[in-house]
This record gives structure tokens, C-alpha cells and sequence, in this order.
């Protein structure tokens, strides 16, 4: 469904993105890990539209999206969190998703039922009448995903879904994600360094380092990968996975 083809990006003379290659099927779930400064968020970045490619093909459903806006490609089914959360914080939690279902609703992508069962699963129900800004951290990131959802996306991808949560929290995070890949064909691609909480999740790992793909396959595989263990998990963690 997603598919990037020899994908780089570079800044003046630094390769933030070199050479990257993969391709995501509907349902799936990918995470996506490195070392800070690997490229990781870049990446999403260059999916989404917030950036352009230096060189290379980003297709969705066998489109490319060359020239395509960030606000078209989220009409085409692209959705998004963000590292730091970008909620509108003057507005209750009902418009801020509100805003993203008058896209989905013309999209037709239409998931009956599928956007008021994921308010409810992410716990927003009794929350709706509430001004974001009110919110705790760990509600706005709940908000932040299920305004994304009302896009009815063919792929979600969440920058650090989990980063600032803690054990239970992620527990509870993780579970409702599953949630979605239960309900819908919506694939995700996720990036986060909660290994366990990962580990546990995906599909399949990609893992960048430097820009480029050093490993990719299941978590086992990925987890037991000399080079992934050299670059970014250190014996410690590749243990304890």
C-alpha cells in the first residue's frame, strides 16, 4: 500500500535519509527505531509532506505523491502524530476532532461506527466538552491519536506515541492500538524507543541508523541482529528483549 523507493534527504551537505527502501502492507504494523538522529522522524516527515524528498519515490496505493500538499495527502489517507503535540488547545476535544472527521467524512473511507467506538476505546467519551488545553499529557496524546483516526487513514504513523508515559500507561497505549488493527485495515508505522512496548506490537522493524536501513524483519530477528545490537540496543537491551 506504502511503498518508498530509494528514498534520501539531505540538508545542505548532511544525509539525513539515504537510500531507504520499504514498503508497508494494509494492516500491518511497523515500527521504526534508531538511534536519536537517525532519521526516523525525518522519514515520517517526508511521507506526510511536511518535507520533500531530495531524491527517490513515495507511492501510496501506486500513486506518487510527488507535489502532493500535506493537506492532500492527508485526504488520501495519510495521518500523523507528532513528536511534540500539535493539539488545538482553544478548542474542545470534540472540535479538534472534529476538524480532521470533515475530511474523513468525504474521503470515502467510511468505517461505520469506527471513529465513536475508537473515542470510546481511547476513553475521550465523557471528555468531549472539554477545552484541550484542560487536558493531562496523557489524554492529549490519546486526543492527538483519535483526531488522527477520524481522517479514516489507510496508514497511521505515530512519532513517540508513547514517549513521557509510564508502565501502565503504555500498557493501556499499546492495547488500544491493537484496538485499531482489530477494527480496521488501517496500517501504522510507528516510531518509538520503548523497546518492550515495540517489541510487542509490531509486525515487522525497520531500523535506521545514520540515515540509512541497517536491519528489517520481525522483532526476534531484529532484536538479535548484530549490527541493530552494535548501533542501538547495546547487550543490555538485546537481553532483555
Amino acid at each position: 500500500m506504502l511503498e518508498l523507493s530509494g528514498i534520501s534527504k539531505t540538508f545542505g551537505g548532511v544525509k539525513a535519509v539515504q537510500n531507504v527502501s520499504l514498503c508497508i502492507q494494509p494492516g500491518e504494523v511497523r515500527g521504526l527505531i534508531g538511534p536519536n538522529g537517525a532519521g526516523k522522524s525525518t522519514l515520517v516527515n517526508l511521507i506526510s509532506g511536511l518535507l520533500t524528498q531530495s531524491s527517490g519515490v513515495i507511492s501510496l496505493n501506486g500513486v506518487p505523491l510527488d507535489g502532493f500538499s500535506t493537506p492532500k495527502r492527508a485526504r488520501l489517507g495519510i495521518a500523523r502524530t507528532f513528536q511534540n503535540l500539535r493539539i488545538f488547545s482553544s478548542l474542545t476535544v470534540h472540535q479538534n476532532i472534529e476538524v480532521a472527521n470533515n475530511i474523513g467524512q468525504s474521503s470515502g473511507r467510511e468505517n461505520d461506527n469506527f471513529l465513536k467506538n475508537a473515542i470510546e476505546k481511547f476513553d475521550l467519551s465523557e471528555k468531549l466538552n472539554t477545552s484541550a488545553d484542560s487536558l493531562s499529557y496523557g489524554f492529549l496524546r490519546r486526543l492527538e491519536i483519535v483526531r488522527a483516526l477520524a481522517l479514516r487513514p489507510n496508514i497511521l504513523m505515530l512519532d513517540e506515541p508513547a514517549a513521557g508515559m509510564n508502565e501502565q500507561e503504555t500498557a493501556v497505549l499499546g492495547d488500544a492500538l491493537k484496538w485499531i488493527r482489530l477494527r480496521s485495515d488501517c496500517a501504522m508505522l510507528v516510531i518509538d524507543h520503548d523497546l518492550r512496548f515495540i517489541m510487542g506490537l509490531c509486525d515487522q522493524i525497520t531500523v535506521l541508523n545514520m540515515g540509512e536501513v541497517i536491519a528489517e524483519g520481525k522483532p526476534n530477528e531484529v532484536a538479535n541482529n548484530r549490527q541493530v545490537i552494535d548501533a542501538y540496543l547495546g547487550e543490555d537491551h538485546a537481553i532483555a528483549v
